[in-house]
Protein backbone atom coordinates (compact mmCIF):
# COMPACT_ATOMS: atom_id res chain seq x y z
CA UNK A 1 0.00 0.00 0.00
CA UNK A 2 1.00 3.45 -0.80
CA UNK A 3 1.16 6.56 1.53
CA UNK A 4 -1.45 7.51 2.99
CA UNK A 5 -3.39 11.04 1.52
CA UNK A 6 -2.83 13.82 3.87
CA UNK A 7 -5.73 16.41 5.01
CA UNK A 8 -4.86 19.56 6.66
CA UNK A 9 -6.91 20.66 9.55
CA UNK A 10 -7.06 24.06 10.49
CA UNK A 11 -8.01 24.63 14.17
CA UNK A 12 -7.04 27.36 16.89
CA UNK A 13 -5.23 24.85 18.96
CA UNK A 14 -5.17 21.55 19.70
CA UNK A 15 -6.16 22.47 23.91
CA UNK A 16 -9.65 20.31 24.63
CA UNK A 17 -12.36 22.70 23.04
CA UNK A 18 -15.81 21.37 21.07
CA UNK A 19 -14.21 21.51 17.29
CA UNK A 20 -10.76 19.90 18.63
CA UNK A 21 -12.51 16.98 20.48
CA UNK A 22 -14.55 15.87 17.21
CA UNK A 23 -11.57 16.21 15.01
CA UNK A 24 -9.98 14.08 17.12
CA UNK A 25 -12.91 11.32 17.49
CA UNK A 26 -12.59 11.55 13.42
CA UNK A 27 -8.78 11.30 13.29
CA UNK A 28 -8.92 8.60 15.95
CA UNK A 29 -11.41 6.14 14.10
CA UNK A 30 -9.98 6.75 10.07
CA UNK A 31 -8.20 3.98 8.76
CA UNK A 32 -4.91 6.17 8.94
CA UNK A 33 -3.20 3.80 6.18
CA UNK A 34 -5.16 5.66 4.23
CA UNK A 35 -6.19 9.19 5.76
CA UNK A 36 -3.70 10.86 7.89
CA UNK A 37 -4.22 13.91 9.19
CA UNK A 38 -2.30 17.13 9.66
CA UNK A 39 -2.77 20.28 12.04
CA UNK A 40 -2.80 24.12 11.17
CA UNK A 41 -3.00 25.86 14.65
CA UNK A 42 -3.15 29.66 15.55
CA UNK A 43 -0.76 29.82 18.92
CA UNK A 44 3.08 28.33 19.08
CA UNK A 45 2.00 26.75 22.53
CA UNK A 46 1.73 22.80 22.98
CA UNK A 47 -1.87 21.76 23.79
CA UNK A 48 -3.40 18.53 25.75
CA UNK A 49 -4.20 16.60 22.44
CA UNK A 50 -0.17 17.71 21.16
CA UNK A 51 1.26 14.69 22.26
CA UNK A 52 -1.73 12.15 21.30
CA UNK A 53 -1.69 14.26 17.41
CA UNK A 54 2.04 13.20 16.98
CA UNK A 55 1.52 9.53 18.14
CA UNK A 56 -0.92 9.14 15.27
CA UNK A 57 1.41 9.45 12.85
CA UNK A 58 -0.06 13.58 12.68
CA UNK A 59 2.52 17.01 12.32
CA UNK A 60 1.62 20.12 13.80
CA UNK A 61 2.25 23.85 12.38
CA UNK A 62 1.68 27.32 12.89
CA UNK A 63 0.90 30.94 11.89
CA UNK A 64 0.00 34.11 14.03
CA UNK A 65 -2.70 34.51 14.79
CA UNK A 66 -5.12 36.87 13.19
CA UNK A 67 -5.15 40.05 15.03
CA UNK A 68 -6.31 42.33 11.72
CA UNK A 69 -3.32 44.79 11.27
CA UNK A 70 -1.13 41.75 10.74
CA UNK A 71 -3.25 40.29 7.98
CA UNK A 72 -0.31 40.51 5.19
CA UNK A 73 1.73 38.65 7.16
CA UNK A 74 -0.81 36.67 8.01
CA UNK A 75 -1.49 35.84 4.34
CA UNK A 76 2.46 35.80 3.88
CA UNK A 77 2.41 32.81 6.47
CA UNK A 78 -0.09 30.67 4.95
CA UNK A 79 1.86 31.40 1.53
CA UNK A 80 4.87 30.33 2.88
CA UNK A 81 3.51 27.40 4.32
CA UNK A 82 2.00 26.02 1.11
CA UNK A 83 5.28 26.91 -0.79
CA UNK A 84 6.82 24.58 1.34
CA UNK A 85 4.43 21.87 2.43
CA UNK A 86 2.38 20.32 -1.08
CA UNK A 87 0.95 17.85 -1.42
CA UNK A 88 -2.33 18.12 0.65
CA UNK A 89 -5.24 16.24 -0.74
CA UNK A 90 -7.73 18.38 1.32
CA UNK A 91 -7.75 21.31 3.90
CA UNK A 92 -10.30 21.12 6.32
CA UNK A 93 -11.32 24.74 7.89
CA UNK A 94 -13.27 24.09 11.45
CA UNK A 95 -12.03 27.76 12.05
CA UNK A 96 -14.03 29.60 10.17
CA UNK A 97 -13.26 33.33 11.25
CA UNK A 98 -10.19 33.24 8.84
CA UNK A 99 -10.97 30.47 6.11
CA UNK A 100 -12.16 33.03 3.64
CA UNK A 101 -8.39 34.20 3.34
CA UNK A 102 -6.51 31.26 4.20
CA UNK A 103 -8.73 28.43 2.21
CA UNK A 104 -7.78 31.01 -1.51
CA UNK A 105 -4.39 30.72 -0.87
CA UNK A 106 -4.60 26.91 -0.27
CA UNK A 107 -6.48 26.40 -3.46
CA UNK A 108 -3.66 28.55 -5.95
CA UNK A 109 -1.37 26.60 -4.39
CA UNK A 110 -2.78 23.17 -5.45
CA UNK A 111 -4.86 21.75 -2.84
CA UNK A 112 -7.61 19.94 -4.99
CA UNK A 113 -10.38 20.12 -2.12
CA UNK A 114 -10.75 23.17 0.60
CA UNK A 115 -13.97 22.44 3.12
CA UNK A 116 -15.35 25.61 5.77
CA UNK A 117 -16.89 23.95 8.51
CA UNK A 118 -19.11 25.97 10.40
CA UNK A 119 -19.06 25.04 14.26
CA UNK A 120 -20.97 27.77 16.01
CA UNK A 121 -23.98 29.59 15.63
CA UNK A 122 -22.70 33.08 17.27
CA UNK A 123 -19.50 35.04 17.73
CA UNK A 124 -18.02 36.88 20.52
CA UNK A 125 -19.52 40.08 21.60
CA UNK A 126 -17.95 43.63 20.29
CA UNK A 127 -15.17 44.53 18.23
CA UNK A 128 -13.69 40.61 17.71
CA UNK A 129 -17.30 39.45 16.55
CA UNK A 130 -17.62 42.15 14.57
CA UNK A 131 -14.81 41.57 12.14
CA UNK A 132 -15.57 37.84 12.78
CA UNK A 133 -18.77 38.57 10.79
CA UNK A 134 -17.11 41.18 8.44
CA UNK A 135 -13.61 38.97 7.20
CA UNK A 136 -16.06 35.43 7.11
CA UNK A 137 -18.89 37.12 4.94
CA UNK A 138 -17.51 36.14 1.32
CA UNK A 139 -16.27 32.57 2.93
CA UNK A 140 -19.44 30.40 1.47
CA UNK A 141 -17.82 31.68 -2.37
CA UNK A 142 -14.39 30.81 -1.15
CA UNK A 143 -14.66 26.92 -0.33
CA UNK A 144 -15.25 23.92 -2.54
CA UNK A 145 -17.68 23.02 0.04
CA UNK A 146 -19.63 24.02 2.78
CA UNK A 147 -20.02 21.80 6.25
CA UNK A 148 -21.64 22.71 9.18
CA UNK A 149 -22.99 21.11 12.52
CA UNK A 150 -26.46 22.31 12.42
CA UNK A 151 -29.33 24.53 10.70
CA UNK A 152 -28.35 27.07 13.06
CA UNK A 153 -24.39 27.01 12.03
CA UNK A 154 -25.56 27.14 8.70
CA UNK A 155 -27.46 30.59 8.63
CA UNK A 156 -25.53 32.48 10.87
CA UNK A 157 -21.89 31.81 8.69
CA UNK A 158 -23.37 31.15 5.02
CA UNK A 159 -26.78 32.55 5.50
CA UNK A 160 -30.16 31.15 4.78
CA UNK A 161 -30.40 31.74 0.90
CA UNK A 162 -27.28 29.44 0.60
CA UNK A 163 -28.86 26.87 2.61
CA UNK A 164 -31.89 26.92 0.44
CA UNK A 165 -29.55 26.88 -2.74
CA UNK A 166 -28.23 23.04 -0.92
CA UNK A 167 -24.76 24.56 -1.02
CA UNK A 168 -24.59 23.29 2.37
CA UNK A 169 -23.58 20.04 4.04
CA UNK A 170 -24.65 19.14 7.17
CA UNK A 171 -21.96 16.77 9.33
CA UNK A 172 -22.84 14.95 12.56
CA UNK A 173 -21.00 15.87 15.52
CA UNK A 174 -20.41 12.25 15.89
CA UNK A 175 -18.71 10.91 18.46
CA UNK A 176 -17.51 7.46 19.75
CA UNK A 177 -20.71 6.72 21.75
CA UNK A 178 -19.10 3.05 23.25
CA UNK A 179 -16.29 5.35 25.42
CA UNK A 180 -19.49 7.26 27.12
CA UNK A 181 -21.69 4.99 27.81
CA UNK A 182 -22.98 4.40 31.53
CA UNK A 183 -20.53 2.19 34.02
CA UNK A 184 -21.67 2.05 37.60
CA UNK A 185 -18.60 1.08 38.65
CA UNK A 186 -16.91 4.10 37.16
CA UNK A 187 -19.33 5.77 38.39
CA UNK A 188 -19.20 4.92 42.31
CA UNK A 189 -15.29 5.11 41.50
CA UNK A 190 -14.95 8.76 40.57
CA UNK A 191 -17.66 9.88 43.20
CA UNK A 192 -15.98 8.25 46.03
CA UNK A 193 -12.47 9.90 44.94
CA UNK A 194 -14.02 13.45 44.21
CA UNK A 195 -16.10 13.24 48.02
CA UNK A 196 -19.40 13.47 46.24
CA UNK A 197 -20.53 10.09 46.87
CA UNK A 198 -23.63 10.82 48.39
CA UNK A 199 -24.24 13.86 46.46
CA UNK A 200 -27.00 15.09 44.22
CA UNK A 201 -24.49 16.11 41.18
CA UNK A 202 -25.47 18.68 38.79
CA UNK A 203 -22.47 18.32 36.25
CA UNK A 204 -21.32 20.99 33.30
CA UNK A 205 -18.70 20.43 30.51
CA UNK A 206 -17.68 23.43 28.70
CA UNK A 207 -15.36 26.59 28.02
CA UNK A 208 -15.35 29.15 30.70
CA UNK A 209 -16.32 32.04 28.06
CA UNK A 210 -19.34 34.17 27.23
CA UNK A 211 -20.89 31.79 25.07
CA UNK A 212 -21.38 28.97 27.84
CA UNK A 213 -23.17 30.95 30.13
CA UNK A 214 -21.56 29.79 33.06
CA UNK A 215 -22.89 32.82 35.55
CA UNK A 216 -26.30 31.78 35.14
CA UNK A 217 -25.54 28.30 36.14
CA UNK A 218 -24.11 29.37 39.23
CA UNK A 219 -27.29 30.83 39.79
CA UNK A 220 -29.46 28.48 38.89
CA UNK A 221 -27.34 26.04 40.90
CA UNK A 222 -27.55 28.74 44.18
CA UNK A 223 -31.40 28.22 43.39
CA UNK A 224 -30.84 24.41 43.13
CA UNK A 225 -28.89 24.48 46.53
CA UNK A 226 -32.31 26.27 48.59
CA UNK A 227 -34.25 23.30 47.31
CA UNK A 228 -31.91 20.53 47.95
CA UNK A 229 -28.94 20.34 50.79
CA UNK A 230 -27.11 17.69 48.66
CA UNK A 231 -26.49 19.74 45.83
CA UNK A 232 -23.19 20.16 44.21
CA UNK A 233 -21.93 21.39 40.83
CA UNK A 234 -19.18 20.18 39.20
CA UNK A 235 -17.27 21.98 36.42
CA UNK A 236 -14.87 20.91 33.41
CA UNK A 237 -13.01 23.26 31.19
CA UNK A 238 -11.10 26.25 31.93
CA UNK A 239 -11.17 29.93 30.38
CA UNK A 240 -11.16 33.74 30.33
CA UNK A 241 -13.89 34.10 32.61
CA UNK A 242 -13.16 31.51 35.45
CA UNK A 243 -11.93 33.62 37.96
CA UNK A 244 -14.98 35.95 37.49
CA UNK A 245 -17.10 32.65 38.04
CA UNK A 246 -15.29 31.49 40.87
CA UNK A 247 -15.75 35.25 42.54
CA UNK A 248 -19.59 34.51 41.92
CA UNK A 249 -19.03 31.55 43.79
CA UNK A 250 -17.16 32.59 46.95
CA UNK A 251 -19.87 35.46 46.88
CA UNK A 252 -22.70 33.37 47.02
CA UNK A 253 -21.36 30.93 49.91
CA UNK A 254 -20.81 28.05 48.15
CA UNK A 255 -17.61 27.66 47.83
CA UNK A 256 -17.31 24.02 49.35
CA UNK A 257 -20.28 22.86 46.69
CA UNK A 258 -18.84 23.67 43.24
CA UNK A 259 -15.80 21.93 42.06
CA UNK A 260 -13.47 23.52 39.72
CA UNK A 261 -12.07 20.72 38.14
CA UNK A 262 -10.23 21.90 35.33
CA UNK A 263 -9.60 20.17 31.84
CA UNK A 264 -9.54 15.88 31.51
CA UNK A 265 -8.62 14.33 28.45
CA UNK A 266 -10.59 11.36 29.96
CA UNK A 267 -13.51 13.13 30.49
CA UNK A 268 -15.96 10.05 29.71
CA UNK A 269 -15.68 9.26 33.67
CA UNK A 270 -16.61 12.34 34.95
CA UNK A 271 -20.32 11.68 32.62
CA UNK A 272 -20.50 8.80 34.50
CA UNK A 273 -20.49 10.60 38.22
CA UNK A 274 -23.06 13.60 37.04
CA UNK A 275 -26.79 12.70 37.73
CA UNK A 276 -27.97 16.14 35.69
CA UNK A 277 -26.61 17.51 33.07
CA UNK A 278 -27.30 21.57 32.48
CA UNK A 279 -25.93 23.67 29.13
CA UNK A 280 -27.72 27.11 29.37
CA UNK A 281 -25.52 28.25 26.50
CA UNK A 282 -26.09 31.81 24.63
CA UNK A 283 -25.53 30.27 21.49
CA UNK A 284 -23.99 27.24 20.18
CA UNK A 285 -23.26 24.82 16.98
CA UNK A 286 -23.88 21.80 17.72
CA UNK A 287 -22.78 20.52 21.27
CA UNK A 288 -21.10 17.76 21.71
CA UNK A 289 -20.60 17.71 25.43
CA UNK A 290 -24.29 17.38 25.16
CA UNK A 291 -24.34 13.94 22.84
CA UNK A 292 -22.00 12.76 24.69
CA UNK A 293 -24.03 13.34 28.01
CA UNK A 294 -26.61 11.59 26.45
CA UNK A 295 -24.53 8.42 25.38
CA UNK A 296 -23.96 8.60 28.91
CA UNK A 297 -27.64 8.42 29.98
CA UNK A 298 -27.83 12.02 31.86
CA UNK A 299 -30.98 14.07 31.39
CA UNK A 300 -29.78 17.40 30.23
CA UNK A 301 -31.71 20.80 30.70
CA UNK A 302 -30.59 22.90 27.77
CA UNK A 303 -30.89 26.40 26.94
CA UNK A 304 -33.36 27.09 24.35
CA UNK A 305 -30.62 28.95 22.25
CA UNK A 306 -29.17 25.10 21.24
CA UNK A 307 -30.52 23.85 18.40
CA UNK A 308 -32.92 21.30 18.63
CA UNK A 309 -30.87 18.63 16.28
CA UNK A 310 -28.73 17.71 19.56
CA UNK A 311 -31.92 16.17 21.07
CA UNK A 312 -31.15 13.07 20.15
CA UNK A 313 -33.28 11.01 22.90
CA UNK A 314 -35.74 11.97 25.22
CA UNK A 315 -33.04 12.81 28.13
CA UNK A 316 -32.99 16.19 26.39
CA UNK A 317 -35.34 18.98 27.81
CA UNK A 318 -35.25 23.10 26.49
CA UNK A 319 -35.63 25.74 28.34
CA UNK A 320 -35.87 29.42 27.30
CA UNK A 321 -32.71 31.41 29.31
CA UNK A 322 -34.90 34.26 29.88
CA UNK A 323 -36.86 32.19 32.86
CA UNK A 324 -35.15 32.90 35.86
CA UNK A 325 -32.95 30.50 37.83
CA UNK A 326 -35.26 29.75 39.89
CA UNK A 327 -37.48 28.59 37.69
CA UNK A 328 -34.15 26.50 35.91
CA UNK A 329 -33.67 24.82 39.07
CA UNK A 330 -37.34 23.85 39.73
CA UNK A 331 -37.53 22.26 37.05
CA UNK A 332 -34.10 19.86 37.25
CA UNK A 333 -35.81 19.22 40.94
CA UNK A 334 -38.87 17.88 38.99
CA UNK A 335 -36.31 15.94 36.83
CA UNK A 336 -34.34 14.80 39.58
CA UNK A 337 -36.04 11.53 40.16
CA UNK A 338 -35.49 10.12 36.58
CA UNK A 339 -32.27 11.39 36.29
CA UNK A 340 -31.26 8.59 38.85
CA UNK A 341 -32.57 5.90 36.60
CA UNK A 342 -29.21 6.02 34.46
CA UNK A 343 -29.25 3.82 31.51
CA UNK A 344 -26.74 2.78 28.58
CA UNK A 345 -27.67 5.06 25.58
CA UNK A 346 -24.98 4.44 23.15
CA UNK A 347 -26.74 2.30 20.79
CA UNK A 348 -29.39 4.87 20.77
CA UNK A 349 -26.85 7.66 19.84
CA UNK A 350 -24.53 5.91 17.02
CA UNK A 351 -27.74 5.10 15.60
CA UNK A 352 -28.56 8.41 14.53
CA UNK A 353 -25.76 9.26 12.46
CA UNK A 354 -23.60 9.95 15.46
CA UNK A 355 -21.64 7.24 14.88
CA UNK A 356 -17.91 8.23 14.66
CA UNK A 357 -16.83 4.84 13.06
CA UNK A 358 -19.86 5.26 10.06
CA UNK A 359 -18.36 8.68 9.36
CA UNK A 360 -15.14 8.13 9.38
CA UNK A 361 -15.16 5.38 6.48
CA UNK A 362 -17.84 8.22 4.58
CA UNK A 363 -14.67 10.68 5.01
CA UNK A 364 -12.23 8.53 4.45
CA UNK A 365 -13.93 8.24 0.89
CA UNK A 366 -14.95 11.97 0.24
CA UNK A 367 -11.25 13.38 1.34
CA UNK A 368 -9.55 10.71 -1.41
CA UNK A 369 -12.58 11.84 -3.93
CA UNK A 370 -13.87 15.45 -3.62
CA UNK A 371 -17.23 13.78 -3.74
CA UNK A 372 -20.51 12.88 -1.74
CA UNK A 373 -19.36 13.54 1.92
CA UNK A 374 -21.24 12.04 4.29
CA UNK A 375 -25.08 13.63 4.71
CA UNK A 376 -27.01 14.03 8.21
CA UNK A 377 -30.41 12.90 9.79
CA UNK A 378 -31.39 15.41 12.51
CA UNK A 379 -33.68 15.64 15.40
CA UNK A 380 -35.61 17.58 17.49
CA UNK A 381 -36.39 18.48 21.02
CA UNK A 382 -39.71 20.55 22.65
CA UNK A 383 -39.23 24.30 24.64
CA UNK A 384 -40.82 23.88 28.22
Amino acid sequence: MGEPIRVLNVLGTTNLGGAESRVMELYRALDRDKVQFDFMVHTDQEGQYSAEIRRLGGRIYHVPRFRVFNIMAYKKAWKRFFAEHGGYAAVHGHMTSTAALYLPIAKRAGVPLTIAHARSAGVDRGIKGLVTRVIRRPLKYRADYCFTCSAEAADAVYGRRWVEKGRVWTIPNAIDAGRFGFHPAVRAEVREALGIADKFVVGHIGRFGFMKNHQFLVAVFAELCKMRDDAVLVLIGKGELEERVRAQVNGLGLADKVLFLGSHLDVERYYQAFDYFVFPSTFEGLPGSVVEAQAAGLCCLVSDKVTREVALTELVTYKSIEEPAVSWAAQIMRGAKKALERQDMCAAIAGKHFDVRQQAAEMEAFYATGKNPPGAVTNGGTII
